[in-house]
């Protein structure tokens, strides 16, 4: 099944204005899209090595999946933003970056809504 991910980034975006940027990376390829008004941070050949690298460490994730579990997200949080991972299709990762005041545990359940309907 191909996913629309043009159409994936606009619902992630509408759940909260305190989203920055979705991005989605799935063979090798990025799809993205920022909020009006938003200042991108990092030029999109740094947002594509960050997530090359990010699907590597999701593949180390997965190595304990039969003791711990699938991993769901993972979340870190920068001196500007924070910047969630999800799993998607395969190999590909949605990326998503917030505001650091925002409900970013609302954020990630209603990305994980969106995602869920994809």
């Amino acid at each position: 099944m191909n996913m629309d991910y043009d159409r994936l980034c606009d619902e992630i975006l509408g759940c909260d204005a305190k989203i920055r940027y979705v991005g989605v990376y799935d063979y090798g390829e990025l799809h993205d899209k920022m909020q009006k008004g938003a200042e991108n941070l990092l030029s999109r050949e740094e947002t594509e090595l960050s997530l090359s690298q990010a699907v590597y460490r999701w593949s180390t994730r997965k190595k304990t999946t039969e003791k711990i579990g699938k991993p769901v997200f993972a979340l870190a949080k920068y001196e500007m933003i924070y910047r969630i991972t999800f799993p998607i299709g395969g190999a590909g990762l949605v990326l998503v970056s917030t505001e650091l005041d925002a409900d970013v545990m609302g954020i990630i359940d209603k990305v994980l809504a969106v995602k869920n309907r994809h």
